[in-house]
């Protein structure tokens, strides 16, 4: 086994640590923007501008010579073609394109800005670099599974480089939302079910893209999104309505976009869906009162695509002009691909019914950070065609491509301990839609990436093996349909076979925007093959892919090794044989729970224990539990295996009560009874059992990722303070109140692990 080495700044992420990231250089971005002083010339600028060119630098377009996969990832658009585009920039109709095809396209662009277009502003380059620009790290989902912000750091930076080669100045990413219902496909690109790991992870991206200097030609902008909730859905469907108490929304959806505004992210991304009756888009309170007044934001916000027109779909506005006036007044600055804010907004401030000293600070905000980006120092600062081919795919890119890979799969089962598999003197069977071939691998959400330049799964085996013969690949079904004869070709390799890959799962079409699915199981055909497969009892892997928690069953529960494996990206199948043959010890845990059944979503392990809860494993009549099962998951929150064996023991306390102004130290004896050196993540929960306002059964407080060799103790300590024990009172304010509390130190959430209590003083 790899000894495996832990960042620093990993190990130590727990209690306080979003604070390492808003305490970066990051932050001092902040106070170049909004209502402090901006730069001369953009003053100047201002003075000089017709409202129609004021309203051309709120209209950002997607680029009509579009990139890679940008055509498909939204809604088709009959916009111009890119001739009528350019002419567009020359009159100054335009603050920017996003998604466009690379730096050739870029310099064409730009050339009529600034060398043709009146006033000669600059435009800016956008795109949605969510996991990766051209070598695809794992999709967040499933990054956020290595407990390793530091690691989140390093691939948004790996992204940054890339896409800034690339003529990028701004990403759409991250995106934030908290997701606690895994019908919804978009969770895919998000943090999971837990503020704690969603603020942190907030906060590592925004420095990973931004850096301390956005005219770093090896940095971009970022974009917080989407705001605000939009992963709290109704039933999980994309689109749908939110409607959630003000305590909920500020306790639980907006945390994680304050850590990343705290942290210096400099743009934000308005959602599509509505909160409590109103939508995001035309939410003054939320854009203008929450984000500007209460939270200091300085930077701008952007509509997502359409999202000021689709208030007229929505009931909200009676028109286009109505649309513009109402998104623009509620504190939306920029109007992504509608045309509304160019269509409307000069005669709407001809007419007196948007404020033109309005209009000009919005102007204001993009052109300070268009300054910021070094665009008007150099237009051409990042359009390099040479640079573009000279960063793209680097070996150290795609190594980190493969490190994160290993890092995010989830070890959540092992029975008999199969794994890790030998390198030689076993036949393998790799059967299963993914069990070959260069598809499904980048995963969702991916605009330069290219599944053709990845490795699979057999690949990945073969290049791990000793004996490349020794390896049976088998399809057996396709994703979504039955495939003639699959199952009886598959049956006859596992016969073969000394031990079966089954490959299986969602295919990357199936996560994602508008991808909400009902039933979050394994797809029929995919199940048949299962059941047949083991039927001939041989030993099985199951190797999910996946962009969600999914409630699996049968054949697939019951196998004898489980590795939750999401979307990998560039370096799938060398990440999973790293981990199938022990190069690397699995570390991953999840930040999503597995549910038992599709039924109870959504499912969540911070969820409050009703007033009949269901103690024990034993079903009792009149309480809180679905028919025949128990509120609980099949793999909770915070679930992963080593190929160690992990002991918790030995809680101690400093005290048994602190007062609000003091702190108490909750440690634990973690070994590693095991063969084989392993990473934990070693996690810290607490209850409180009494409070004004009804308290979840558990709730994330730190953590520490520590690695242990075989027979290796090593004390973990945390330190708990009143304000890691706040919540949001009656009065929608943060406080914290005195109580008795419960404390675990637990590798998941609903593991016992040790438990203690403690009190809280006045």
């Amino acid at each position: 086994m790899d000894e495996i080495r832990v960042s620093r700044r990993a190990a130590l992420m727990g209690a306080g640590a979003v604070m390492a990231w808003v305490a970066s250089p990051a932050r001092a971005l902040l106070q170049a923007v909004g209502e402090v002083p901006v730069p001369a010339n953009v003053e100047r600028l201002i003075g000089q501008m017709t409202l129609e060119e004021k309203a051309g630098q709120l209209s950002l377009m997607p680029s009509a010579w579009g990139g890679g996969a940008a055509l498909s990832l939204n809604p088709a658009s009959a916009g111009p073609n890119f001739q009528q585009q350019v002419e567009e920039a020359r009159r100054g109709q335009l603050t920017g394109v996003f998604n466009g095809n690379g730096a050739t396209m870029a310099k064409i662009l730009q050339t009529a800005a600034v060398r043709e277009s009146r006033l000669k502003i600059p435009l800016i380059f956008a795109a949605d670099v969510i996991h990766g620009h051209r070598t695809i790290f794992p999709v967040p989902l499933a990054e956020v599974a290595s407990f390793e912000p530091d690691l989140a750091r390093r691939t948004a930076e790996a992204a940054a480089f890339e896409a800034a080669g690339a003529g990028i100045d701004w990403t759409f990413s991250p995106m934030v939302d908290i997701a606690r219902d895994q019908r919804w496909g978009r969770g895919v690109e998000g943090g999971g079910e837990d503020v704690l790991l969603g603020k942190i992870f907030a906060a590592a991206r925004v420095h990973g893209f931004q850096g301390t200097d956005l005219k770093s030609t090896e940095r971009v902008l970022s974009c917080i999104k989407h705001f605000a909730a939009y992963g709290g859905a109704e039933s999980g469907l994309d689109y749908n309505v939110v409607d959630v108490s003000e305590r909920t929304l500020r306790e639980i959806y907006l945390q994680p976009y304050k850590a990343g505004v705290d942290a210096g992210a400099l743009s934000v991304m308005a959602s599509f869906n509505e909160l409590s009756g109103v939508p995001a888009t035309g939410n003054h309170w939320l854009q203008t009162e929450v984000l500007r007044g209460e939270w200091g934001f300085k930077g701008f916000v952007v509509s997502d695509y359409t999202g000021d027109e689709e208030m007229i779909a929505g009931g909200f506005a009676k028109d286009g002009r109505d649309a513009a006036r109402i998104a623009f007044l509620a504190g939306v600055d920029m109007s992504m691909t509608s045309g509304l804010y160019r269509k409307y907004l000069p005669e709407l401030v001809r007419g007196g019914a948007v404020p033109q000293a309005q209009l000009d600070q919005s102007v204001r905000r993009v052109l300070a950070l268009k300054a910021m980006l070094g665009l008007f120092d150099d237009p051409f600062r990042r359009i390099d065609v040479k640079r573009e081919s000279a960063r793209s795919m680097l070996p150290k890119t795609r190594a980190l491509a493969r490190e994160s890979g290993r890092k995010s799969i989830v070890l959540l089962k092992n029975d008999g301990d199969l794994l890790p598999l030998p390198r030689s003197g076993k036949r393998i069977a790799i059967i299963g839609p993914f069990a070959s071939g260069l598809h499904d691998l980048v995963g969702p959400w991916v605009v330069y990436g290219d599944d053709a330049k990845s490795v699979d799964l057999a690949t990945g085996v073969r290049n791990a093996i000793a004996d490349k013969n020794s390896l049976l690949i088998a399809q057996g079904s396709n994703v979504e349909e039955p495939l003639a004869g699959g199952i009886e070709a598959a049956v006859t390799a596992a016969r073969q076979a000394d031990v079966v890959l089954l490959a299986i799962g969602e295919s990357q079409g199936m996560s994602g925007e508008a991808q909400s699915r009902t039933e979050i199981v394994v797809p029929a055909p995919q199940q048949a093959l299962a059941e047949a497969v083991a039927a001939t009892g041989k030993p099985i892997v199951v190797i999910l892919k996946h962009g969600r928690a999914l409630a699996i069953e049968g054949a697939v529960a019951n196998a004898q090794a489980i590795l939750a494996t999401w979307f990998l990206g560039t370096e799938t199948g060398n990440s999973i044989a790293d981990v199938l043959f022990g190069a690397y010890s699995p570390s991953g845990r999840l930040p999503a729970s597995f549910p038992l059944r599709s039924g109870q979503q959504p499912y969540y392990y911070a969820h409050k224990p009703t007033g009949r809860p269901n103690p024990g494993k034993t079903l009792e009549p009149y309480k809180a539990h679905f028919r025949g099962i128990p509120n609980a998951a099949l793999y909770p929150f915070g679930h992963g295996l080593t190929y160690g064996k992990i002991d918790y023991a030995g809680l101690a306390l400093s005290a048994q009560a602190f007062p609000r102004n003091g702190e108490i130290s909750v440690s634990a004896t973690i070994t590693n009874r095991g063969k084989y050196a392993a990473e934990e993540v070693v996690q810290l929960y607490t209850h409180q059992r009494t409070a004004s306002i009804t308290r979840p059964v558990r709730e994330l407080k730190a953590f520490r990722k520590i690695t242990l060799a075989p027979g290796q103790s090593e004390t973990v300590r945390f330190t708990l303070r009143a304000a890691d024990l706040a919540f949001v009172g009656r009065d929608n304010k943060w406080t914290t109140e005195p109580g008795a509390f419960d404390v675990w130190i637990a590798p998941s959430a609903e593991s016992d692990g040790v438990h203690g209590q403690f009190e809280l003083t006045a």
